[in-house]
């Protein structure tokens, strides 16, 4: 891929590169342990980082030395304001920032004596060395002994000796003393695939298949480039990710493995204004020509755009006569704008040119553009190693869906944001995700099929990697659980609190064990009390009441039933353990009603923004006038007039801004797990990649239900015993009202079924609110239930 060594290395060269190189995330370790054996333990170690008091954390270390009170301490260290590297200079108002001061802080420290003392000691102290780290992939390999170059510190052991010592000195001096450092780094995407792969494998093993090697996969598969990058279906792929860069794929149309090359490198600040170029000019829609007609062979794959350093570095090679090693300092000078040392080039670049006959203003053209591009050129060698890592994941997503998006789920189990984008994703790929489930998942997600993935217990909040793999541990032994109380015999209880049976029931991992959550809730304080008294007994090698004289007494408890959880409990549940709703959505039972409401859904604000016309994306921040509906899910407030809702439908979420004025009138209706109806301007969020709106009006949509319903229409089966009876006691309790009924009822006539409509009003009308449409969509013969509601924004 034309990459140059003398980019890394070159003997005119005068400062050591940088080495950064990326490993998986499991084995990093690893590779740093065969450096220390291949050149030496006392040649090799990591590098120390300092922790310094900052701000909050030294007003905090004072004030537990002279004695305060937490409570005051912590009011105190609140006052700061939360702003990346304030200072107490800062916050006290001495500092260049004014914006920065606290005007309670400044008070109470002019009032009262203790908050004085507190401030005059932590400011002496601020930005002291609290205490040293471990860089997370700073690695040093020294010639020789590095006692020989810097100290060491090491942490002590139990006898009183060093072990693990790192440098003393830290990166920036490390590197001033000429030590070589090494940033051994752990990519997440790098695990991701070894995970793929060894999933794909073992299936392949069971089918009698051979294995494939990801490192020697074909890189011209059309497939991939056709259904992935050209149609920016690119969720999960490195790189790849954001709604930008899946636009500019879109365009670009990539079909070979130089345009990803290309398109990573101007996919950033600066170069991204070339995309447009670029594309023009790959679909032969612009014509263009080299700037000297030696330069076409490294200018040809990227269509006379100059995206690269190397690029940059050919072009005074072959332009300027310059060796590969003076061009890169050429590139550093640009990269760098110093004038004078930019005159000079120029003036070596105008001989080297002139040489093969190239004029003096021919020359400086050239110069120029070299110099322009220079300023934001990327490093192909990069580009091309994350190309290959982003291709990796694209051939994997294309062949292998179920193993690859089980793998990504996996890696981020934690973050729960990250695991609904890619169960969104995973869906899109028409994927099915099964629930975590105790009798069939393991701590992993997991390809079951190439279709299916198994949620993983390992992402239930409150249950620990311990007992996720016990669980498996004795499913593998003693085979699927029969009962809540066959599970908690069986597995091990110091792995498996309370607090992880809770989350597990609510979750719906323990579905298979009982008739429903309600009941597995109720049973758990029986069972629990039940085992722990079985294991206290086998722990003192007794025999209870509850079974005979073997060394595992049967035990026996009445597990009791009820009836099932509302919905809207069970998927409470769900979101307190999963962190989203998985066997539903509260939006479901209104989700029609909303859609014919405001017309569209949060998964197709894609849709919104393409539909609109041009003329509403003007300006220097385009917004597109929208509607839309969703439930709060989160509130993040910014001072007294800003806050930022995140809005979520099950289908898709945004976050909505709501400042000044706007802030002040809705502020009431911003609520937490409220479903709101929101007027506002669609924009593009260029730092998340997605959109975002700014709200100009909201209601609340059990509001609007209650005050703009038109018309409530029912479908009634009358076949069922009582149904006119039951539905009329619910409507009753909600009148008198102002909303009209259209009964569509169900009747039966001898062997067949007759239909027919029925209007109410007047007397017979009611008053709409959520709980009644609740209540008539639980009945069992209420078939369907619609509420039209008029639009609040029309007039």
């Amino acid at each position: 891929y034309n990459l140059l060594f003398e980019r890394f290395l070159n003997p005119e060269r005068v400062s050591m590169p940088d080495f950064d190189i990326d490993f998986c995330m499991d084995r990093r370790d690893e590779v740093i342990d065969y450096v220390a054996r291949k050149y030496g333990r006392e040649r090799v170690s990591q590098i120390i980082t300092y922790g310094t008091m900052a701000a909050k954390a030294v007003v905090r270390d004072a004030g537990r030395v002279l004695g305060f009170t937490y409570g005051l301490v912590d009011s105190v260290a609140k006052l700061i304001p939360n702003i990346l590297g304030i200072t107490l200079k800062d916050a006290m108002g001495e500092g260049k920032d004014s914006e920065m001061a606290s005007p309670d802080l400044i008070q109470r420290y002019q009032v009262e004596d203790d908050v004085r003392d507190l401030m005059d000691l932590a400011r002496q102290l601020e930005d002291l060395t609290r205490n040293a780290g471990k860089h997370a992939g700073g690695v040093v390999i020294a010639p020789s002994p590095l006692s020989d170059f810097c100290p060491l510190f090491a942490e002590h052991d139990e006898g009183g000796r060093g072990r693990n010592p790192v440098t003393q000195f830290d990166k920036d001096d490390v590197e001033a003393v000429g030590l070589v450092k090494f940033d051994f780094l752990g990519l997440r995407t790098l695990t991701i695939i070894d995970w793929a792969v060894k999933a794909i494998n073992a299936r392949h093993a069971r089918e009698g298949l051979s294995p494939i090697d990801i490192t020697t996969i074909p890189l011209d598969d059309a497939s991939v480039y056709r259904d992935v990058f050209a149609n920016g279906n690119t969720g999960s792929v490195f790189q790849f990710e954001s709604s930008g860069m899946r636009r500019a794929l879109k365009d670009a149309k990539p079909d070979r493995f130089e345009d990803l090359i290309a398109l990573n490198a101007l996919y950033r600040p600066g170069p991204m204004d070339m995309i447009p170029t670029f594309v023009e000019r790959k679909h032969g829609r612009e014509q263009f020509e080299y700037p000297d007609p030696r330069t076409r062979t490294m200018l040809e794959e990227t269509y006379g755009v100059m995206v690269y350093q190397e690029q940059v570095m050919q072009m005074a090679q072959i332009v300027g006569g310059y060796s590969l090693g003076g061009a890169d300092l050429l590139r550093r000078a640009m990269g760098k704008k110093v004038p004078a040392e930019m005159a000079k080039h120029r003036e070596i670049f105008r001989e080297g040119a002139g040489k093969d006959g190239v004029s003096v203003r021919k020359a400086d053209e050239i110069f120029d553009l070299m110099e322009k591009f220079a300023g934001y050129g990327f490093n192909k060698s990069h580009a091309a190693a994350y190309s290959l890592v982003a291709y990796q994941t694209a051939w994997l997503k294309k062949h292998y869906p179920a193993e690859f998006m089980a793998a990504t789920l996996s890696s981020d189990m934690d973050k729960t944001d990250k695991v609904i984008a890619f169960l969104d994703e995973a869906r899109m790929l028409q994927l099915d995700v099964l629930p975590p489930d105790a009798n069939a998942s393991e701590y992993m997600f997991v390809a079951t099929d190439p279709r299916t993935i198994r949620y993983g217990l390992g992402a239930i909040k409150g249950v620990g990697r311990g007992a996720c793999e016990a669980i498996s541990a004795e499913r593998a032994l003693g085979g699927s659980f029969a009962s809540l109380l066959d599970f908690c015999k069986r597995v091990d209880s110091s792995k498996l609190n309370r607090r992880a049976l809770e989350a597990l029931v609510n979750s719906g991992a323990l579905d298979a064990l009982g008739g429903n959550r309600a009941s597995l809730m109720l049973q758990l304080p029986e069972v629990v009390k039940a085992t722990d008294q079985l294991a206290r007994e086998r722990d003192a090698g007794q025999v209870s009441l509850f079974g005979g004289g073997d060394s595992a007494p049967a035990l026996e408890v009445h597990l009791s039933e009820v009836d099932e959880w509302p919905l809207s409990q069970k998927l409470a549940g769900e979101r307190e353990t999963l962190g989203h709703y998985l066997s539903g959505h509260p939006l479901d039972p209104y989700r029609d009603d909303l859609r014919a409401l405001v017309g569209t859904d949060l998964g197709e604000l894609d849709k919104l923004w393409s539909g609109a016309p041009q003329g509403e994306k003007k300006g220097w921040r385009p917004e597109v006038g929208v509607v839309i509906a969703g439930q709060v899910v989160a509130l993040r407030k910014k001072g007294d007039s800003q806050i930022f809702v995140q809005l979520e439908d099950g289908r898709g979420r945004i976050e909505c801004s709501v400042f000044a004025e706007a802030y002040t009138q809705l502020a009431p209706l911003l609520t937490r797990d409220r479903i709101l109806i929101v007027q506002g301007g669609l924009r593009e969020d260029e730092f998340s990649g997605g959109f975002s709106l700014r709200v100009r009006q909201c209601w609340d949509y059990a509001q609007l239900c209650g005050s703009h319903a038109q018309r409530l229409s029912l479908r009634l089966d009358m076949r069922v015993p009582g149904v006119w009876e039951r539905v009329d006691a619910l409507l009753a309790r909600n009148r008198p009202g102002a909303t009209p009924l259209r009964l569509d009822v169900l009747l039966k006539s001898g062997d067949r079924g007759v239909a027919g409509v029925l209007d109410l009003n007047g007397p017979k009308s009611v008053r709409v609110d959520t709980d009644l449409l609740d209540a008539l969509r639980a009945h069992p013969g209420v078939r369907t239930v619609k509420v039209a509601i008029s639009r609040p924004w029309a007039n």
